[in-house]
């Protein structure tokens, strides 16, 4: 891409050369940095009203925006929003607090809390400013963008950032727009393709765990309607026949990282200890936590009690149980409050079919294991190219905003 004919330093490590016509100014010298504000106590219902003009903003949804903020969960009532700070369409904040660093262009009538800052004064364009924060690069040295940044209106406000014409900060906007457009489309294209790759995966676990590897075997009805036909040979009975689990063990803080066993959790290894719980190879699945998280764990380790092993594989093949734990759809099975749990008790009592013949159950394994990591391949490879087509989306933002890009002279749509 062309670039200007002439630099020079801007004295900001994290702008560094920029054109010769270019300056640099501390955000507080272009506009005032002030702090959103919430009523007290922020879950009284008088404060909200579904009804209300003004939506009120939590980090979550800022999080989950883009650019714009189109809508959130709740609304504010007349009294709520009066001790709150409005927001306008087309007024940008970042949040400090929770997803730290993220900025929002908000769209609809909104109030913020104290987890944002704002910027009243600002004259500039709204979507060059935008990028200056979405590029992350502002926070180089004040912490790794999101929860360990520390930011407040002092430190926003401290942050140099370009001083150039308005006209020329709506070109950049535009221009980054654009390009960003065509690798959101080509992210979006990526992610629906390991989408539909998780969806086969699931799929060809089920069918092999449900109805085996012989096209050919006799069937019958296994009396579950999702399940349908099985092979005539295999059960069908609750999965405690087949193996039982056990809830893992508490631990303290201070026992952590004692010794070389690994401590496995909810979503996988979580530390060390001295002492052996579950010999391996064997399964845990989330309790709490990541609930429903299935592993398979080839060494000896401690089960923490967030997680559920088997106890008891009455020399079961343990990674074809490894298979049918992953079949089952385990949002059924935990409890449907505010904390989600899982039950062992529900994974056991559950009616599934499955054989006992372990050579059958360690070639369905062996063929399983075959089948998945050509899907593994695929799906690692175009992980990477995600990654890629981040930091590449990254390095163009941070590019334009500091002049590293020449868009004076090119056609924008």
């Amino acid at each position: 891409m062309k670039t200007y004919e002439e630099y020079k330093s801007s004295e900001i490590e994290w702008i560094g050369e920029i054109p010769t016509d270019w300056d640099v100014k501390k955000i507080k010298w272009m506009t005032s940095i002030k702090r959103g504000a919430s009523p007290r106590p922020i879950d009284d219902p008088k404060y909200f009203d579904e009804d209300g003009e003004y939506a009120w903003v939590r980090i979550a949804d800022v999080s989950n925006a883009g650019m714009y903020l189109e809508q959130t969960t709740q609304k504010m009532s007349e009294l709520g929003a009066s001790l709150s700070v409005k927001r306008e369409p087309g007024d940008i904040f970042v949040s400090i607090a929770g997803t730290v660093g993220k900025p929002c262009i908000t769209n609809i009538k909104c109030c913020i809390h104290d987890g944002f800052v704002y910027f009243p004064d600002y004259k500039g364009d709204k979507k060059y400013f935008y990028y200056i924060f979405e590029s992350g690069a502002p926070y180089k040295g004040l912490g790794k963008m999101g929860t360990q940044l520390n930011l407040n209106t002092e430190t926003i406000g401290s942050i140099k950032i370009p001083d150039i014409p308005s006209s020329l900060q709506t070109k950049i906007g535009l221009f980054i727009d654009g390009k960003v457009h065509e690798i959101d489309t080509l992210l979006d294209l990526k992610q629906k393709q390991i989408e539909k790759l998780e969806q086969q995966r699931q799929s060809i676990i089920t069918e092999a765990v449900t109805k085996g590897l012989n096209p050919n075997v006799k069937m019958k009805d296994s009396g579950v309607e999702w399940i349908g036909e099985v092979p005539e040979l295999w059960e069908v009975s609750k999965l405690k026949n087949l193996f039982i689990l056990q809830r893992g063990h508490d631990l303290t803080h201070e026992e952590f990282n004692e010794g070389e066993i690994p401590v496995y959790a909810s979503n996988g290894i979580m530390g060390y200890h001295n002492t052996i719980t579950t010999k391996g190879p064997n399964v845990t699945v989330g309790r709490s936590g990541s609930v429903g998280k299935v592993n398979y764990v080839e060494t000896d380790f401690w089960a923490h009690n967030t997680c559920i092993y088997v106890k008891d594989n009455k020399k079961n093949n343990m990674k074809y149980i490894y298979y049918i734990l992953k079949s089952l759809d385990m949002s059924n099975l935990s409890t449907q409050t505010a904390v989600p749990t899982l039950d062992r008790k529900n994974i056991q009592n559950s009616n599934f079919v499955y054989t006992v013949d372990i050579e059958e159950q360690r070639e369905i394994a062996l063929y399983l294991d075959r089948k998945l990591a050509q899907i593994d391949t695929t799906v690692n490879l175009i992980d990477m190219q995600l990654k890629k087509l981040k930091e590449y989306r990254q390095a163009l933002i941070y590019e334009a905003v500091t002049g590293k890009i020449d868009v004076r002279d090119m056609e924008l749509d």
